[in-house]
């Protein structure tokens, strides 16, 4: 169903229920269908009422044509030089819509969980609005410090190769690589069912320009590090041993900036969400969502 959140039009899918609510915020480029049922469904097992959202620029919901398509690589010359960078929309901007999602499903109080950008949105949130969250769950994310370790480079080749012609075949082909190339040595998705994810995804929608519209807001966000050190939402930091695209250690640097947060860094877990990654990152947010109750006079808003 579409809400109207923070102005725009948004996507969202909502298990319903009577259980606390878990917002989940994916990352860059990517669909609400990227949280894998097999991820979703153990989390609505155990009680949560699981609402996803399609992030602006993406998917079904609005997209923003009239902001053209950035190029990257000026943004990270800027960047380099010390200049500061400015973006069609911040992820401020991002994370208000998924606060107008809330509204719009009259839900005061939710936990929230982010993956990758997902998981800077969701911080932003927290900071903008810790009335509003309950516990904050940052997967595969970093604080965007400067001086963190970059993408592999080989991921950085493999992100670059997408093609200018050969079809849905070849595109459906560079996705396959490079979702093996971000997932890690480990990574042991069968390649059937990735391609039937992917191929979910393709026919739902495509908008490589908001893509590069969401990183310009990723790469224009170089104070969200210093001001996590004044969050005041209790935090699980998850992140993959063997990420090659956002580095471990952004994870750490994540943890110890924002205060009593814990720490977790998951064995032979890269840059993706598989049935052998989601199984132990379910069963730390699951303890950690059960430790932060949401009370049930906190979780409606007031009529």
């Amino acid at each position: 169903m579409k809400v109207k959140a923070n102005g725009i039009d948004i996507e969202v899918e909502d298990t319903g229920g009577s259980g606390e609510p878990l917002l989940l915020i994916m990352g860059l480029g990517c669909q609400l269908v990227h949280w894998p049922s097999y991820f979703v469904q153990p989390l609505v097992e155990a009680g949560y009422r699981v609402i996803r959202l399609d992030n602006r620029d993406i998917g079904l919901s609005q997209y923003f044509p009239q902001f053209g398509r950035p190029n990257p690589t000026w943004g990270g010359l800027m960047l380099a030089l010390g200049r500061e960078l400015h973006a069609p929309y911040t992820l401020g901007d991002m994370a208000a819509d998924a606060l107008g999602v809330l509204d719009a499903l009259g839900i005061a109080r939710a936990h929230v969980a982010g993956a990758s950008m997902g998981g800077m949105i969701a911080q932003r949130l927290a900071l903008a609005a810790p009335e509003r969250v309950r516990s904050l769950v940052s997967i595969m994310s970093s604080s965007g410090a400067r001086g963190l370790p970059r993408p592999e480079p080989h991921v950085v080749r493999a992100m670059l190769a997408r093609p200018r012609a050969g079809g849905r075949e070849a595109l459906l082909r560079y996705y396959v690589e490079l979702y093996r190339t971000i997932g890690g040595p480990s990574y042991d998705q069968p390649e059937a069912d990735l391609r039937a994810a992917i191929e979910v995804s393709l026919n739902r929608a495509q908008n490589p320009d908001g893509m590069l519209r969401q990183l310009r807001a990723i790469m224009a966000d170089t104070r969200r590090a210093d001001e996590l050190t004044r969050m005041r939402v209790s935090a699980l930091v998850l992140h993959g041993r063997e990420d090659p695209l956002v580095p471990v250690n952004c994870g750490a640097d994540t943890a110890r900036r924002i205060p009593d947060s814990r720490y977790v860094v998951i064995d032979r877990m890269g840059h993706a969400l598989p049935p052998s990654v989601s199984r132990p990152v379910v069963a730390e947010m699951l303890p950690f969502l059960r430790a932060h109750p949401i009370e049930a006079a906190e979780s409606a808003l007031a009529a």
